[in-house]
């Protein structure tokens, strides 16, 4: 599952230069004061970055933070949907058959007693502000895990600019076009006006002096693709190289499906899934990668010039995968493999930069991780995820044995080498990761891997307490 030589990678594209933090240089902690938290959502961000080897992807300042950071190749979400995923990871609980389901989800109701995230942050003195999209509704749990209203901006992620766009704009939801790429400035998009309030925010607390849990939430690449001009200019639709596993899977179960959430949008008169469609596609999505890493840029270069890079713990984390066209799948909403794993960028104070780590993690894990980093003590014994800060010192130590995942009828364990699933009818779904990265063959029914089948069924079931490192 290793994608690349990482540090060869960051050489070659520059980032090892004056400016950036090399590979074994320890960013100096300040212990006497305590750490700050940014912590970065990016919806729908697959771990299609330069990063992570992905050379075509221009994401300059995602791999900045890399190169100052640990990359995590093998974070999975719990959830492979905005409002579930979001629900578990920012209470530190999993999901179960009836909690966490879909897009709809509300933590204040699923799990009211949970202690979130930003909450234990601000009972243990910390000024804790919601920029952007963080929960998937704006005020779920907002009394009480923030000092301040959640903010979001009125221009949301489907709001479309280009007059000819609104003329499309129809249909049961009243949505516009799939894409769009008119010539306006950053800020004119919602992403760019929460990276404008962020920037505020880190200004004010500079000023103030109180450690800050600041939560940054952008919207894109999330459908529709919408993003300013110029950076649909960066991309030549006709070099984008599209998807070569188009098919179904071989023998894949008949309750496994794509996401329909491409087909609320307007589809411009384009046949869907026809190579132009699949053109257009990665080329819309690439474009809204690279607004979100322009405006993670002047996050972080606010933070640095404010001088509080060497006092602040950056978490940046996609909220699931997404299908760019495998399969001829649009989205996330199931568990494959493209739907369930996402980047994970972390860097912290005292420890090195320009690291990989292939070890298994979960996004339950990330509030365990963030309170430990920042030395924060939780007395919320709910928990359910790991602490992986040993792995920002150690990122190849010995760890969890599998992560698990759910979508709709599906419950999967992945481990180092396999994804195995089980579906409600009782269809069965495993693809050998190492073998069959593109999960093109389903492989769970084959006679000769019945024991391992019945071993990772057990595991399955015997859950997350039984793979702890």
């Amino acid at each position: 599952m290793k994608r690349h030589n990482r540090r060869n990678f960051l050489k070659t594209t520059g980032l090892l230069a004056a400016g950036a933090l090399a590979p074994g240089l320890v960013r100096a902690a300040k212990p006497a004061k305590k750490l700050n938290v940014l912590f970065i959502a990016v919806d729908d961000l697959r771990p299609e970055l330069g990063c992570y080897g992905h050379k075509w992807i221009k994401s300059p300042n995602i791999d900045k933070l890399a190169a100052g950071g640990t990359v995590f190749n093998r974070a999975y979400c719990q959830v492979a949907v905005c409002g579930a995923s979001r629900a578990s990871l920012l209470t530190g609980l999993r999901p179960t058959p009836k909690r966490f389901l879909n897009y709809y989800t509300h933590a204040q109701k699923d799990a009211p007693g949970a202690v979130t995230l930003p909450e234990e942050f601000r009972k243990n003195g910390y000024h804790c502000i919601s920029n952007g999209k963080i929960f998937h509704h704006r005020d779920d749990t907002e009394k009480r895990s923030w000092s301040q209203r959640a903010w979001r901006s009125k221009i949301g992620g489907a709001v479309c600019l280009d007059p000819e766009s609104k003329k499309m704009i129809g249909g049961r939801k009243k949505r516009g076009p799939w894409f769009e790429g008119p010539d306006v400035p950053d800020n004119a998009y919602g992403d760019g006006q929460t990276a404008d309030k962020t920037i505020r925010d880190l200004k004010n607390m500079k000023k103030s002096g109180k450690p800050f849990f600041l939560a940054c939430g952008f919207y894109k690449p999330h459908l529709p693709f919408y993003a300013p001009k110029k950076y649909w200019d960066m991309y030549d639709r006709k070099k984008i190289a599209l998807a070569d596993n188009r098919d179904r899977p071989k023998n894949a179960p008949k309750m496994l499906k794509g996401s329909g959430e491409i087909h609320s949008y307007h589809n411009r008169n384009m046949k869907y899934n026809s190579d132009a469609w699949h053109a257009a596609g990665r080329h819309g999505y690439y474009a809204c990668v690279s607004y979100v890493d322009a405006q993670v840029g002047r996050v972080m270069r606010t933070l640095d010039e404010l001088g509080l890079a060497d006092s602040t713990i950056v978490i940046l984390w996609g909220d699931h995968g997404w299908h760019l066209g495998e399969h001829n799948f649009w989205g996330k909403h199931n568990v494959m493999h493209l739907a369930t794993n996402s980047p994970m960028i972390v860097s912290a104070p005292g420890f090195k930069g320009g690291q990989e780590s292939e070890r298994l993690v979960e996004f339950v894990d990330i509030y365990p991780s963030l309170c430990e980093l920042a030395g924060v003590k939780t007395a919320n014994k709910t928990l359910q995820g790991t602490s992986f800060a040993p792995l920002l010192k150690e990122p190849d130590r010995p760890w969890k044995k599998a992560v698990f995942s759910k979508y709709g009828p599906a419950v999967s364990l992945i481990t180092d080498r396999h994804n195995y699933a089980e579906f409600k009818n009782g269809e069965r779904m495993l693809y050998d990761l190492k073998a069959d990265p593109s999960e093109n063959v389903n492989i769970a029914e084959d006679p000769e891997n019945k024991k391992l089948v019945a071993s990772l069924a057990k595991m399955l079931h015997d859950g997350y307490q039984t793979v702890k490192p």
